[in-house]
């Protein structure tokens, strides 16, 4: 795959297009603004929006903030990871991610759906991220001052077509037109600067590309203003999801070793936030304590204390 692009040109700037890194964990949106790309916030002031989609009892879909909020207490009904779904067959081949709410055979073709107890019907994986795509549309729109309809899109650069076409069919039924699906290796490479030819030099690469759910290693090629893909591998299952159930199931060791908390009792299956917000903070301090964990279902709270160093974390995800 090759993408050309020209420096001194406005060519694709003479109308607003935003760019979606639409991720399996957090999406985020950028704009071109006097020749650099600017982060766009969400109407909740955020620079990243969640990747959550929530169907009420009222059947209005909460996306983001609002929807991961109340995920505890409408599980079934709150859809997250929809990514790792996407355009993928229901044939065995696939590695199922562990998530709380029900995934079913679709009604239409071998691939997956999602049911909704709320809605009373099965969602499709497409459904959920054109209800993610659709609220960063309408709040780029706010921002800007101006209805965007146009939207470039990244996508891991392992994905197959129709994994790539239902990604476009998310922005078709989010009423976008999807200009063009580049690969997140690619769309990295370019966001790092690294078509700066004053400060790297023309050649091959190797960009690493490890996200909410996936991994993606490229080998590029970068000279005379285009970008060629030489080659590409990936995991599908294997990123900051993974690194949270890893991180969930070892404190379940431990509440049921110390504490005979047992698992089966459901006590042990922390909320995505909590896990999220714990995570980052190790990275930032190198150790946590944790005070307090409770169920998804509020049945009781455990009043313990883990010690937990950097190192010790990092042993646990990587003997996995």
């Amino acid at each position: 795959m090759k993408i050309s692009f020209y420096k001194n040109s406005t060519l694709g700037f003479c109308r607003k297009i935003v760019g979606i890194d639409l991720g399996t964990t957090n999406s985020v949106m950028a704009v071109m603004q006097g020749g650099s790309a600017t982060i766009i916030s969400n109407a909740e002031g955020g620079r990243t929006t969640p990747s959550v989609v929530a169907y009420t009892v009222t059947k209005k879909a909460l996306v983001g903030e609002l929807a991961q909020r109340q995920s505890q207490t409408n599980v079934q009904n709150t859809f997250y990871s929809s990514k790792r779904f996407i355009g993928q067959l229901k044939d065995g081949t696939v590695t199922i991610p562990l998530v709380l709410y029900g995934v079913v055979a679709s009604d239409k073709n071998r691939r997956y759906d999602f049911f909704s107890s709320n809605l009373g019907r099965n969602v499709a994986p497409e459904e959920v991220s054109a209800e993610i795509l659709r609220k960063l549309a309408r709040d780029a729109s706010a921002y800007l001052g101006e209805k965007v309809e146009t939207i470039v899109v990244t996508v891991p650069a392992y994905f197959n077509e129709a994994q790539r076409q239902a990604t476009k069919d998310a922005g078709i039924i989010a009423g976008l037109k999807v200009e063009r699906v580049i690969n997140e290796p690619t769309a990295a490479a370019m966001a790092w600067g690294l078509t700066d030819t004053k400060k790297y030099q023309e050649g091959y690469m190797l960009i690493f590309d490890l996200g909410g759910g996936t991994f993606d290693v490229s080998v590029m090629d970068y000279r005379d203003d285009t970008f060629e893909v030489l080659g590409t591998s990936g995991d599908v299952a294997l990123g900051g999801d993974d690194f949270d159930q890893v991180i969930n199931n070892w404190i379940g060791e431990i509440l049921f070793r110390d504490y005979q908390v047992s698992e089966a009792a459901n006590l042990v299956k922390l909320s995505r936030e909590f896990l999220e917000d714990e995570k980052s903070k190790i990275s930032k301090r190198y150790d946590l304590e944790i005070e307090r964990l409770r169920s998804m279902q509020h049945i009781i709270i455990v009043a313990i204390k883990v010690k937990i160093d950097l190192s010790t974390l990092e042993e646990v995800i990587f003997m996995e």
